[in-house]
């Protein structure tokens, strides 16, 4: 299986490729990427420098533009395509509907990639996208369980790429309007879940709180670590139960399952965090290409040592082996 490896700055994307990544993804530095932050993401000649040094080292680079276009501001978006195109990208990650009709129109013979923002996680979604747009490979968003996928593979024509490492989203990606009621930032517009400049941490004698603009988002005792406050993992009340929506705050980690995914027909691995250093970069690039490489000499029993990296120093797999419903 293809490794799919985060760079959010050029220094990211060198220790990504030293570390075995096969592909690297990355974005403009500016809102056509859903990881608009300060101090990240690329300009043109920075990009146009990593592609360079990629592909010396034969890895792929994809373009991740995918975020939705505001409406009067399109050319921002056909520019961001018009222009990786030109640096000679090898995929273009989109999820806005007209901007895959512009791509397929305007660059004919460029890969197209279905972003997770798009949320197509059903045969009908994504055979509509390769049918209109020629979309050659879907990005699952982190909802389904090996089975679904498994028969999903089955199904369809086009390559999927799925989640392996990385903080879980446990909404429908893409569609997620939470952050935006409590920061007027939208996850899908603006590229920012939780942005940064609305985080709060309160210390008090017996207790940490965390907060996203105005909301309490949970109360951590002197034992518990103390996580990144995100709406849909906060800890809420309700029938005089307080606890979280659907797991513990942990990151995605799918080391365990690799041979399943792969059985299931899993073209491509997806590693999750553009924000993140280069240190961790080269770890976690580095610990799975040592589990892949283990898995193709045939060895088994593959094991994580990523726990240290996790959110909480925990782990799942989420939907993968699916506990809830």
């Amino acid at each position: 299986m293809e490794l799919v490896c985060p760079a959010g700055t050029p220094a990211s994307l060198r220790a990504a490729v030293e570390a075995g990544a096969d592909v690297v993804y990355c974005g403009f530095r500016d809102a056509t990427n859903a990881r608009n932050f300060p101090g990240l993401n690329f300009s043109r000649p920075e990009l146009a420098n990593a592609v360079t040094f990629a592909h010396k080292h034969g890895v792929h680079v994809y373009l991740a533009c995918n975020t939705y276009p505001k409406a009067g501001s399109e050319d921002i978006w056909h520019k961001a395509v018009d222009d990786a195109v030109a640096i000679g990208v090898d995929a273009v990650i989109l999820a806005d509907i007209g901007l895959l009709r512009y791509a397929r129109d305007k660059h004919p013979d460029a890969r197209l990639h279905l972003s997770v923002q798009a949320s197509a996680s059903n045969e009908e979604a994504i055979r509509f996208y390769h049918r209109e747009f020629g979309v050659r490979r879907v990005v699952l968003p982190r909802v389904l369980s090996l089975e679904e996928i498994r028969m999903l593979n089955r199904r369809i024509s086009v390559e999927t790429e799925v989640f392996a490492f990385g903080g879980m989203c446990v909404m429908a990606e893409g569609r997620c309007s939470l952050s935006s009621y409590a920061t007027g930032e939208s996850p899908n517009m603006n590229g920012v879940c939780s942005p940064a400049a609305h985080v709060h941490y309160e210390e008090r004698v017996d207790s940490t709180v965390s907060r996203l603009g105005n909301f309490t988002i949970n109360v951590y005792g002197n034992d518990e670590k103390v996580g990144y406050p995100t709406l849909c993992k906060g800890r809420f009340r309700a029938m005089d139960k307080a606890g979280y929506l659907f797991e513990e705050p942990t990151s995605l980690d799918v080391t365990a399952i690799l041979p399943e995914l792969a059985d299931a027909g899993v073209t491509a691995l997806k590693i999750e965090g553009r924000q993140r250093g280069k240190a961790y970069i080269s770890q976690v690039v580095g610990a799975f290409r040592a589990s892949l490489d283990r898995i193709a000499n045939g060895q088994t029993g593959t094991r994580s040592n990523l726990a240290a990296l996790s959110e909480g120093q925990a782990e799942t797999t989420g939907a993968y082996r699916r506990s809830w419903q």
